[in-house]
């Protein structure tokens, strides 16, 4: 549980204990729905952010986090590990946060690791080097590192190596689609590009010239020519599956970018599919992997099920369900290869 709470007067941490074990020495017990709405309220009152409410009503149990680990000595940057209790030879996912490369930090993710976590999947959350700090391409560089590093560190934490898959938020979906589509950044860092076996985005920027704001200016000036910067422009037909999700009410990403994206992979012969959800913005197209919010839409599951049919497609043997789960398309019927796990459908 983290600490978020100490700003709070004697009453108030009273209310905050009650509205997250239902107890309370008056009232006893209470239904779940008034808990969570007296939690949000005292939480808001505290000037918490949206992620820390998700990740105060993220559960800690059925999984393990090792935080804090440091996967570039040069930089010091550091990533955590989320797996399941018992993880081995597991799907990992490395999910890079948002934050229009110039906030965000992987103690924020919490409940994504959980949610993922509970799909059965290792997952790697780093943090990467933001402006003003630096400009492009550092972040992506640093990216790769973190992909470096799970390749050679993951089989510790209950994760296969070579089953690997991106995915990414906002900005972080642009990371982990130049990664896969770009072989050069991973290349640099030592990874092939068919080590990753799929790529997930949710509400990423993959065509966004000519860039309006000034920062976003800044960020990309050194790269000289901006449509290499752009995922659009590397679509070569080699890539790994991609699922491009997308909120129909984004305002911010408009839904386009994965439109564009999925037409041009497509048109060059690989796999992509771009998922446009309604009643979804921006934000959303994340926070609905947050254990109180699933209800919300089907995206945990969507994620989760992409993931494992890809990396079991990707192996030798044709692929089946996972004992205890369902396969991408819900049935438990094999998925013979990694396109067709662009279109099953969790049940």
């Amino acid at each position: 549980m983290l600490r978020i709470h100490s700003g709070l007067h004697p009453g108030q941490r009273m209310a905050f204990r009650f509205a997250l074990t239902g107890f309370h020495p008056l009232l006893g017990f209470t239904r779940t729905l008034g808990r969570l709405t007296l939690l949000l309220c005292l939480l808001a009152l505290a000037g918490c952010s949206g992620t820390m409410l998700l990740n105060a009503l993220t559960p800690g149990f059925g999984y393990t986090r090792q935080a804090g680990i440091v996967f570039d000595e040069h930089t010091g940057l550091r990533l955590d590990v989320y797996a399941p209790s018992g993880a081995r030879n597991a799907p990992v996912a490395v999910f890079f946060y948002g934050g229009s490369w110039q906030e965000g930090a992987r103690g924020d993710y919490r409940f994504v690791g959980e949610a993922l976590a509970r799909q059965g999947l290792v997952v790697v959350v780093p943090d990467y080097r933001l402006y003003p700090a630096v400009r492009y391409p550092a972040f992506l560089q640093d990216a790769a590192q973190a992909v470096a590093w799970t390749r050679s560190h993951i089989a510790t934490y209950g994760g296969d190596p070579e089953s690997l898959v991106l995915m990414g938020h906002s900005a972080g979906a642009y990371n982990a689609a130049m990664l896969t589509l770009d072989p050069d950044f991973l290349q640099a860092a030592g990874v092939q590009r068919g080590a990753i076996r799929g790529m997930v985005g949710l509400a990423g920027p993959y065509d966004f010239l000519p860039l309006k704001e000034p920062a976003l200016q800044r960020i990309f000036a050194p790269a000289g020519d901006l449509r290499l910067t752009q995922p659009v422009s590397h679509a070569d037909g080699r890539n790994p599956p991609m699922l491009l999700i997308h909120g129909r009410d984004d305002s911010r990403v408009r839904p386009g970018n994965s439109l564009r994206l999925a037409e041009r992979v497509r048109g060059a012969g690989g796999p992509a599919e771009a998922r446009i959800y309604d009643h979804l913005d921006h934000p959303w197209a994340v926070a609905s992997l947050a254990a109180p919010l699933r209800w919300r839409s089907d995206l945990t599951g969507v994620v989760g099920g992409f993931a494992r049919c890809v990396t079991q497609a990707s192996t030798a043997n044709p692929p089946t369900a996972v004992s205890g789960r369902r396969d991408a398309s819900g049935t438990g019927a094999s998925v013979h290869s990694e396109t067709d796990c662009l279109t099953a459908r969790p049940g």
